[in-house]
Protein backbone atom coordinates (compact mmCIF):
# COMPACT_ATOMS: atom_id res chain seq x y z
CA UNK A 1 0.00 0.00 0.00
CA UNK A 2 1.25 3.50 -0.83
CA UNK A 3 0.61 5.80 2.11
CA UNK A 4 2.34 8.74 0.42
CA UNK A 5 4.00 9.88 3.65
CA UNK A 6 7.55 9.01 4.68
CA UNK A 7 6.78 9.99 8.28
CA UNK A 8 3.74 7.73 8.65
CA UNK A 9 3.39 5.02 11.27
CA UNK A 10 0.24 3.78 13.02
CA UNK A 11 -0.44 5.85 16.12
CA UNK A 12 -3.47 4.02 17.52
CA UNK A 13 -3.73 0.70 15.67
CA UNK A 14 -0.23 -0.84 15.38
CA UNK A 15 -1.30 -4.15 16.93
CA UNK A 16 -5.07 -4.39 16.64
CA UNK A 17 -4.77 -7.57 14.59
CA UNK A 18 -2.82 -9.38 17.34
CA UNK A 19 -4.39 -11.84 19.83
CA UNK A 20 -5.18 -10.35 23.27
CA UNK A 21 -4.32 -6.84 22.09
CA UNK A 22 -7.07 -5.45 24.32
CA UNK A 23 -5.43 -6.62 27.57
CA UNK A 24 -3.32 -4.46 29.86
CA UNK A 25 -0.52 -7.05 29.77
CA UNK A 26 -0.28 -6.78 25.98
CA UNK A 27 -0.42 -2.98 26.10
CA UNK A 28 2.40 -2.76 28.62
CA UNK A 29 4.58 -5.39 26.95
CA UNK A 30 4.15 -4.51 23.26
CA UNK A 31 3.19 -0.82 23.19
CA UNK A 32 5.09 0.71 26.13
CA UNK A 33 1.74 1.07 27.82
CA UNK A 34 1.44 3.84 30.42
CA UNK A 35 5.01 5.04 29.80
CA UNK A 36 3.60 8.22 28.30
CA UNK A 37 1.57 8.71 31.50
CA UNK A 38 4.72 8.30 33.56
CA UNK A 39 6.41 10.96 31.43
CA UNK A 40 3.42 13.31 31.50
CA UNK A 41 3.10 13.22 35.28
CA UNK A 42 6.67 14.54 35.52
CA UNK A 43 5.66 17.50 33.35
CA UNK A 44 3.68 20.53 34.44
CA UNK A 45 0.06 20.55 33.23
CA UNK A 46 0.73 23.59 31.04
CA UNK A 47 3.64 21.75 29.41
CA UNK A 48 1.37 18.84 28.48
CA UNK A 49 -1.21 21.22 27.01
CA UNK A 50 1.51 22.98 25.02
CA UNK A 51 2.80 19.65 23.65
CA UNK A 52 -0.67 18.74 22.41
CA UNK A 53 -1.17 22.22 20.95
CA UNK A 54 2.03 22.01 18.92
CA UNK A 55 1.12 18.53 17.65
CA UNK A 56 -1.84 20.02 15.75
CA UNK A 57 -4.13 17.29 17.07
CA UNK A 58 -7.68 18.24 16.15
CA UNK A 59 -10.82 16.75 17.65
CA UNK A 60 -11.77 13.51 15.94
CA UNK A 61 -15.44 13.60 16.84
CA UNK A 62 -16.55 15.75 13.92
CA UNK A 63 -15.90 19.42 14.66
CA UNK A 64 -12.12 19.21 14.26
CA UNK A 65 -11.42 21.84 16.93
CA UNK A 66 -7.75 22.02 18.05
CA UNK A 67 -7.48 19.78 21.13
CA UNK A 68 -4.74 21.63 22.99
CA UNK A 69 -6.58 24.90 22.56
CA UNK A 70 -9.76 23.34 23.94
CA UNK A 71 -7.85 22.11 27.00
CA UNK A 72 -6.39 25.59 27.52
CA UNK A 73 -9.91 27.04 27.85
CA UNK A 74 -10.37 25.22 31.15
CA UNK A 75 -10.10 27.66 34.10
CA UNK A 76 -7.03 27.24 36.28
CA UNK A 77 -8.58 27.50 39.75
CA UNK A 78 -12.37 27.76 39.51
CA UNK A 79 -14.30 28.64 42.66
CA UNK A 80 -18.00 28.88 43.50
CA UNK A 81 -19.86 31.93 44.84
CA UNK A 82 -18.55 31.20 48.34
CA UNK A 83 -14.94 30.93 47.24
CA UNK A 84 -14.81 27.13 47.51
CA UNK A 85 -12.82 25.25 44.83
CA UNK A 86 -14.87 23.67 42.04
CA UNK A 87 -14.01 20.24 40.64
CA UNK A 88 -13.17 19.98 36.94
CA UNK A 89 -14.46 17.09 34.86
CA UNK A 90 -13.16 15.36 31.76
CA UNK A 91 -15.71 13.61 29.54
CA UNK A 92 -15.10 11.11 26.74
CA UNK A 93 -17.72 11.24 24.00
CA UNK A 94 -18.20 7.59 22.98
CA UNK A 95 -21.70 8.13 21.63
CA UNK A 96 -20.73 7.08 18.12
CA UNK A 97 -24.07 7.20 16.36
CA UNK A 98 -23.27 8.82 13.00
CA UNK A 99 -24.37 6.51 10.15
CA UNK A 100 -21.26 5.21 8.40
CA UNK A 101 -18.95 5.78 11.37
CA UNK A 102 -17.54 2.88 13.40
CA UNK A 103 -13.93 3.71 14.26
CA UNK A 104 -14.38 4.35 18.00
CA UNK A 105 -15.79 0.87 18.53
CA UNK A 106 -12.50 -0.56 17.25
CA UNK A 107 -10.60 1.38 19.91
CA UNK A 108 -12.94 0.14 22.64
CA UNK A 109 -12.59 -3.49 21.61
CA UNK A 110 -8.94 -3.64 20.50
CA UNK A 111 -6.94 -0.96 22.31
CA UNK A 112 -8.97 0.44 25.22
CA UNK A 113 -5.91 1.15 27.38
CA UNK A 114 -4.59 3.62 24.85
CA UNK A 115 -7.73 5.69 25.32
CA UNK A 116 -7.65 5.30 29.10
CA UNK A 117 -4.04 6.44 29.24
CA UNK A 118 -4.91 9.42 27.05
CA UNK A 119 -7.74 10.38 29.39
CA UNK A 120 -5.52 10.21 32.48
CA UNK A 121 -2.90 12.39 30.76
CA UNK A 122 -5.63 14.83 29.73
CA UNK A 123 -6.92 14.83 33.31
CA UNK A 124 -3.47 15.83 34.52
CA UNK A 125 -3.23 18.49 31.79
CA UNK A 126 -6.44 20.25 32.86
CA UNK A 127 -6.01 19.45 36.60
CA UNK A 128 -9.06 17.21 36.74
CA UNK A 129 -9.42 14.25 39.08
CA UNK A 130 -12.59 12.74 37.60
CA UNK A 131 -13.41 11.41 34.18
CA UNK A 132 -16.61 10.10 32.62
CA UNK A 133 -16.86 7.83 29.58
CA UNK A 134 -20.27 8.40 28.01
CA UNK A 135 -21.00 5.34 25.88
CA UNK A 136 -23.98 4.35 23.77
CA UNK A 137 -26.21 1.91 25.62
CA UNK A 138 -26.27 -0.43 22.60
CA UNK A 139 -22.52 -0.94 22.95
CA UNK A 140 -22.93 -3.78 25.42
CA UNK A 141 -19.79 -5.68 24.42
CA UNK A 142 -17.73 -2.51 24.17
CA UNK A 143 -18.86 -1.29 27.60
CA UNK A 144 -17.99 -4.64 29.15
CA UNK A 145 -14.50 -4.65 27.63
CA UNK A 146 -13.88 -1.04 28.65
CA UNK A 147 -14.98 -1.73 32.22
CA UNK A 148 -12.56 -4.66 32.36
CA UNK A 149 -9.79 -2.39 31.09
CA UNK A 150 -10.62 0.25 33.71
CA UNK A 151 -10.62 -2.36 36.49
CA UNK A 152 -7.22 -3.62 35.32
CA UNK A 153 -5.84 -0.08 35.24
CA UNK A 154 -6.97 0.43 38.83
CA UNK A 155 -5.37 -2.89 39.83
CA UNK A 156 -2.04 -1.83 38.30
CA UNK A 157 -2.09 1.57 40.00
CA UNK A 158 -2.67 3.67 36.86
CA UNK A 159 -6.04 4.86 38.18
CA UNK A 160 -7.05 5.79 41.71
CA UNK A 161 -5.04 7.47 44.44
CA UNK A 162 -1.43 8.60 44.18
CA UNK A 163 -0.85 7.35 40.63
CA UNK A 164 2.75 6.15 40.12
CA UNK A 165 3.66 7.77 43.43
CA UNK A 166 3.21 11.29 42.07
CA UNK A 167 0.36 12.37 44.32
CA UNK A 168 -2.01 12.69 41.35
CA UNK A 169 -5.44 11.12 41.86
CA UNK A 170 -7.73 10.19 39.01
CA UNK A 171 -10.97 8.21 38.85
CA UNK A 172 -12.74 7.04 35.72
CA UNK A 173 -16.32 5.80 35.40
CA UNK A 174 -18.56 4.62 32.55
CA UNK A 175 -22.00 6.11 31.97
CA UNK A 176 -24.34 4.38 29.50
CA UNK A 177 -26.62 6.51 27.38
CA UNK A 178 -29.94 5.49 25.86
CA UNK A 179 -28.96 5.50 22.20
CA UNK A 180 -30.04 8.98 21.12
CA UNK A 181 -28.06 10.31 18.16
CA UNK A 182 -28.38 13.86 19.45
CA UNK A 183 -26.31 12.92 22.51
CA UNK A 184 -23.25 12.88 20.29
CA UNK A 185 -23.49 16.69 20.54
CA UNK A 186 -21.43 17.59 23.60
CA UNK A 187 -23.98 19.66 25.52
CA UNK A 188 -26.79 17.16 24.87
CA UNK A 189 -24.37 14.51 26.14
CA UNK A 190 -23.80 16.52 29.32
CA UNK A 191 -27.55 16.84 29.88
CA UNK A 192 -27.95 13.09 29.46
CA UNK A 193 -25.01 12.46 31.79
CA UNK A 194 -26.86 14.47 34.43
CA UNK A 195 -29.99 12.35 33.93
CA UNK A 196 -31.84 15.02 31.97
CA UNK A 197 -33.44 14.89 28.55
CA UNK A 198 -30.77 14.68 25.86
CA UNK A 199 -31.20 18.13 24.36
CA UNK A 200 -28.44 20.57 23.37
CA UNK A 201 -27.83 23.60 25.57
CA UNK A 202 -27.56 27.20 24.52
CA UNK A 203 -23.97 28.44 24.34
CA UNK A 204 -22.59 30.45 26.07
CA UNK A 205 -21.96 29.37 28.73
CA UNK A 206 -19.61 26.81 27.21
CA UNK A 207 -18.79 23.51 28.94
CA UNK A 208 -15.40 24.89 30.03
CA UNK A 209 -17.35 27.29 32.27
CA UNK A 210 -20.55 25.34 33.02
CA UNK A 211 -20.37 21.70 32.01
CA UNK A 212 -21.21 18.40 33.73
CA UNK A 213 -23.15 18.98 36.94
CA UNK A 214 -22.58 22.71 36.54
CA UNK A 215 -18.81 22.36 36.81
CA UNK A 216 -16.06 23.27 34.30
CA UNK A 217 -15.80 20.35 31.87
CA UNK A 218 -13.91 19.33 28.77
CA UNK A 219 -15.40 16.88 26.23
CA UNK A 220 -13.28 15.02 23.68
CA UNK A 221 -13.78 12.07 21.33
CA UNK A 222 -12.47 8.52 21.84
CA UNK A 223 -9.93 8.75 19.01
CA UNK A 224 -8.73 12.14 20.24
CA UNK A 225 -7.79 10.72 23.65
CA UNK A 226 -6.25 7.62 22.06
CA UNK A 227 -3.77 9.78 20.12
CA UNK A 228 -2.45 11.60 23.20
CA UNK A 229 -0.06 8.90 24.58
CA UNK A 230 1.84 8.79 21.26
CA UNK A 231 2.24 12.57 21.25
CA UNK A 232 3.62 12.63 24.78
CA UNK A 233 5.87 9.59 24.38
CA UNK A 234 7.35 10.37 20.95
CA UNK A 235 7.04 14.13 20.80
CA UNK A 236 4.81 16.59 19.04
CA UNK A 237 7.12 16.98 16.03
CA UNK A 238 6.83 13.36 14.97
CA UNK A 239 3.05 13.42 15.27
CA UNK A 240 2.66 16.74 13.48
CA UNK A 241 4.81 15.66 10.52
CA UNK A 242 2.43 12.81 9.70
CA UNK A 243 -0.33 15.25 8.89
CA UNK A 244 -0.70 18.54 7.09
CA UNK A 245 0.25 22.01 8.29
CA UNK A 246 -2.93 22.52 10.31
CA UNK A 247 -3.98 18.90 10.89
CA UNK A 248 -1.42 16.74 12.65
CA UNK A 249 -1.13 12.98 12.90
CA UNK A 250 -3.20 10.18 11.43
CA UNK A 251 -6.92 9.68 11.03
CA UNK A 252 -8.98 6.55 11.55
CA UNK A 253 -11.33 6.18 8.59
CA UNK A 254 -14.27 3.79 8.59
CA UNK A 255 -14.72 2.83 4.93
CA UNK A 256 -18.09 1.30 4.04
CA UNK A 257 -20.43 0.87 1.09
CA UNK A 258 -19.34 -0.35 -2.32
CA UNK A 259 -15.70 -1.24 -1.66
CA UNK A 260 -14.04 -4.64 -1.78
CA UNK A 261 -12.41 -4.36 1.64
CA UNK A 262 -14.59 -2.31 4.00
CA UNK A 263 -13.21 -1.65 7.47
CA UNK A 264 -11.30 0.80 9.64
CA UNK A 265 -8.03 2.17 8.25
CA UNK A 266 -5.59 4.39 10.13
CA UNK A 267 -4.02 6.67 7.53
CA UNK A 268 -2.22 10.01 7.16
CA UNK A 269 -4.41 12.92 6.15
CA UNK A 270 -2.44 13.83 3.04
CA UNK A 271 -4.17 11.06 1.09
CA UNK A 272 -7.02 11.72 -1.30
CA UNK A 273 -10.41 10.03 -1.18
CA UNK A 274 -9.42 8.11 -4.31
CA UNK A 275 -6.28 6.88 -2.54
CA UNK A 276 -8.32 5.58 0.39
CA UNK A 277 -10.79 3.81 -1.90
CA UNK A 278 -7.85 2.12 -3.61
CA UNK A 279 -6.41 1.06 -0.24
CA UNK A 280 -9.85 -0.39 0.60
CA UNK A 281 -9.70 -2.63 -2.46
CA UNK A 282 -11.34 -0.36 -5.00
CA UNK A 283 -14.98 0.16 -5.93
CA UNK A 284 -17.14 -2.96 -5.86
CA UNK A 285 -19.89 -3.84 -8.33
CA UNK A 286 -19.66 -0.85 -10.64
CA UNK A 287 -18.05 2.54 -11.18
CA UNK A 288 -17.66 5.20 -8.51
CA UNK A 289 -20.63 7.55 -8.42
CA UNK A 290 -20.52 9.44 -5.12
CA UNK A 291 -18.84 9.52 -1.74
CA UNK A 292 -19.93 10.86 1.64
CA UNK A 293 -16.52 11.60 3.20
CA UNK A 294 -17.20 12.25 6.89
CA UNK A 295 -20.21 10.28 8.05
CA UNK A 296 -23.78 10.63 6.80
CA UNK A 297 -24.12 14.32 7.72
CA UNK A 298 -21.28 15.41 5.41
CA UNK A 299 -22.29 16.81 2.00
CA UNK A 300 -21.75 14.36 -0.87
CA UNK A 301 -18.99 14.54 -3.44
CA UNK A 302 -19.26 13.32 -7.03
CA UNK A 303 -16.74 10.85 -8.41
CA UNK A 304 -14.91 13.63 -10.26
CA UNK A 305 -14.37 15.49 -6.96
CA UNK A 306 -12.74 12.60 -5.10
CA UNK A 307 -9.18 13.71 -5.82
CA UNK A 308 -9.52 16.02 -2.79
CA UNK A 309 -7.28 15.35 0.22
CA UNK A 310 -8.95 14.11 3.40
CA UNK A 311 -7.60 16.67 5.89
CA UNK A 312 -10.07 19.06 7.52
CA UNK A 313 -9.18 22.15 5.49
CA UNK A 314 -9.09 20.48 2.07
CA UNK A 315 -12.51 18.89 2.54
CA UNK A 316 -13.92 22.19 3.82
CA UNK A 317 -12.67 23.96 0.69
CA UNK A 318 -14.40 21.26 -1.38
CA UNK A 319 -17.70 22.13 0.29
CA UNK A 320 -17.90 19.14 2.61
CA UNK A 321 -16.25 18.08 5.88
CA UNK A 322 -14.02 15.45 7.47
CA UNK A 323 -16.66 14.89 10.14
CA UNK A 324 -16.40 11.74 12.20
CA UNK A 325 -14.31 9.74 9.74
CA UNK A 326 -16.98 7.65 8.02
CA UNK A 327 -16.29 7.36 4.28
CA UNK A 328 -19.36 5.95 2.51
CA UNK A 329 -18.72 4.84 -1.07
CA UNK A 330 -21.57 4.57 -3.60
CA UNK A 331 -21.24 2.99 -7.03
CA UNK A 332 -23.31 3.72 -10.13
CA UNK A 333 -26.06 1.25 -9.17
CA UNK A 334 -27.14 3.58 -6.33
CA UNK A 335 -30.15 5.82 -6.82
CA UNK A 336 -29.14 9.06 -5.09
CA UNK A 337 -32.72 10.15 -4.40
CA UNK A 338 -33.50 6.93 -2.56
CA UNK A 339 -30.15 6.83 -0.73
CA UNK A 340 -30.65 10.38 0.53
CA UNK A 341 -34.21 9.62 1.62
CA UNK A 342 -32.90 6.75 3.75
CA UNK A 343 -30.60 9.20 5.56
CA UNK A 344 -33.34 11.80 5.95
CA UNK A 345 -35.64 9.27 7.60
CA UNK A 346 -32.91 8.64 10.15
CA UNK A 347 -32.48 12.35 10.88
CA UNK A 348 -36.22 12.94 11.03
CA UNK A 349 -36.45 10.28 13.71
CA UNK A 350 -33.43 11.49 15.68
CA UNK A 351 -34.19 15.21 15.89
CA UNK A 352 -34.70 16.09 19.56
CA UNK A 353 -37.49 18.49 18.55
CA UNK A 354 -36.24 21.39 20.64
CA UNK A 355 -35.89 23.78 17.65
CA UNK A 356 -38.83 24.15 15.30
CA UNK A 357 -36.60 24.69 12.26
CA UNK A 358 -35.01 21.28 12.79
CA UNK A 359 -38.08 19.44 14.05
CA UNK A 360 -40.32 20.58 11.19
CA UNK A 361 -37.64 20.91 8.54
CA UNK A 362 -36.29 17.37 8.90
CA UNK A 363 -39.86 16.05 8.65
CA UNK A 364 -40.72 18.11 5.57
CA UNK A 365 -37.51 17.16 3.78
CA UNK A 366 -38.20 13.46 4.34
CA UNK A 367 -41.78 13.92 3.11
CA UNK A 368 -40.68 15.71 -0.03
CA UNK A 369 -38.09 13.09 -0.92
CA UNK A 370 -40.66 10.33 -0.43
CA UNK A 371 -43.15 12.19 -2.61
CA UNK A 372 -40.57 12.35 -5.39
CA UNK A 373 -39.88 8.63 -5.01
CA UNK A 374 -43.62 7.87 -5.08
CA UNK A 375 -44.10 9.79 -8.33
CA UNK A 376 -45.82 12.87 -6.94
CA UNK A 377 -42.88 15.26 -7.08
CA UNK A 378 -42.63 18.41 -9.21
CA UNK A 379 -39.74 20.48 -10.55
CA UNK A 380 -40.66 23.18 -8.02
CA UNK A 381 -39.97 20.70 -5.22
CA UNK A 382 -36.30 20.64 -6.14
CA UNK A 383 -36.00 24.39 -5.61
CA UNK A 384 -38.14 24.24 -2.48
CA UNK A 385 -35.77 21.66 -0.93
CA UNK A 386 -33.01 24.27 -1.13
CA UNK A 387 -35.31 26.87 0.45
CA UNK A 388 -36.13 24.57 3.38
CA UNK A 389 -32.43 23.81 3.89
CA UNK A 390 -31.66 27.54 3.89
CA UNK A 391 -34.16 28.06 6.70
CA UNK A 392 -32.59 25.26 8.76
CA UNK A 393 -28.80 25.50 8.50
CA UNK A 394 -27.25 27.78 11.09
CA UNK A 395 -30.62 28.64 12.62
CA UNK A 396 -30.72 26.23 15.57
CA UNK A 397 -29.13 25.66 18.98
CA UNK A 398 -26.84 22.89 17.73
CA UNK A 399 -25.54 21.69 14.36
CA UNK A 400 -28.11 18.91 13.92
CA UNK A 401 -30.09 20.94 11.38
CA UNK A 402 -26.90 21.47 9.41
CA UNK A 403 -26.34 17.70 9.50
CA UNK A 404 -29.77 17.16 7.94
CA UNK A 405 -29.22 19.69 5.19
CA UNK A 406 -25.77 18.31 4.28
CA UNK A 407 -26.97 15.23 2.36
CA UNK A 408 -30.29 16.79 1.29
CA UNK A 409 -28.87 19.90 -0.34
CA UNK A 410 -25.72 18.35 -1.80
CA UNK A 411 -27.63 15.47 -3.38
CA UNK A 412 -29.98 17.82 -5.25
CA UNK A 413 -27.21 20.19 -6.30
CA UNK A 414 -24.76 17.53 -7.49
CA UNK A 415 -27.24 15.04 -8.96
CA UNK A 416 -30.08 17.29 -10.06
CA UNK A 417 -30.46 15.50 -13.40
CA UNK A 418 -31.27 12.31 -11.51
CA UNK A 419 -33.95 14.09 -9.48
CA UNK A 420 -35.40 15.73 -12.59
CA UNK A 421 -35.60 12.40 -14.39
CA UNK A 422 -37.45 10.82 -11.48
CA UNK A 423 -39.90 13.72 -11.29
CA UNK A 424 -40.52 13.61 -15.05
CA UNK A 425 -40.95 9.83 -15.24
CA UNK A 426 -43.10 9.42 -12.13
CA UNK A 427 -40.88 8.15 -9.35
CA UNK A 428 -39.06 4.87 -8.79
CA UNK A 429 -41.46 2.81 -10.85
CA UNK A 430 -41.27 5.25 -13.71
CA UNK A 431 -37.53 4.74 -14.08
CA UNK A 432 -37.96 0.97 -13.98
CA UNK A 433 -36.61 0.52 -10.48
CA UNK A 434 -38.26 -1.82 -8.00
CA UNK A 435 -39.37 -0.32 -4.73
CA UNK A 436 -36.65 -1.10 -2.19
CA UNK A 437 -37.04 -2.40 1.34
CA UNK A 438 -35.82 0.97 2.62
CA UNK A 439 -38.54 2.78 0.67
CA UNK A 440 -41.24 0.47 2.00
CA UNK A 441 -40.21 0.91 5.63
CA UNK A 442 -42.39 3.01 7.90
CA UNK A 443 -41.20 6.60 7.80
CA UNK A 444 -42.38 9.92 6.46
CA UNK A 445 -45.55 9.78 4.40
CA UNK A 446 -47.29 12.33 2.22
Amino acid sequence: MMYNNEHFEPVITPNVDKPNCETIEFYIQHENGYKALEKALKMKPAEVVDEVKKSNLRGRGGAGFPTGMKWSFMPANPVDANGNPKPKYLVCNADEGEPGTFKDRLIFTKTPHRMIEGMIIAGHAISSNKGFIYIRGEWFKEARLMQKAIDDAYAKGFLGKNILGTGFNYDLVIYKGAGAYICGEETALLNSLEGKRGEPRLKPPFPAQVGAYGMPSCVNNVETFAAVPYIIEKGWEKYAKMGTERSGGTRMIGVSGHVNKPGVYELPMNLSINDIIEIAGGVKGGKLKAVIPGGASAPMLRADECHVLTDYDSLAKAGTMAGSGGLIVMNDTVNIVEATYTLLKFYEHESCGQCSQCREGSHWLARMFKRILDGGGTQDDLDYIAKICGNMAGQTICAFADAVTGPALSSVRKFRAEFEEMVMKGGLKGIGREESVSHKMVGAHV
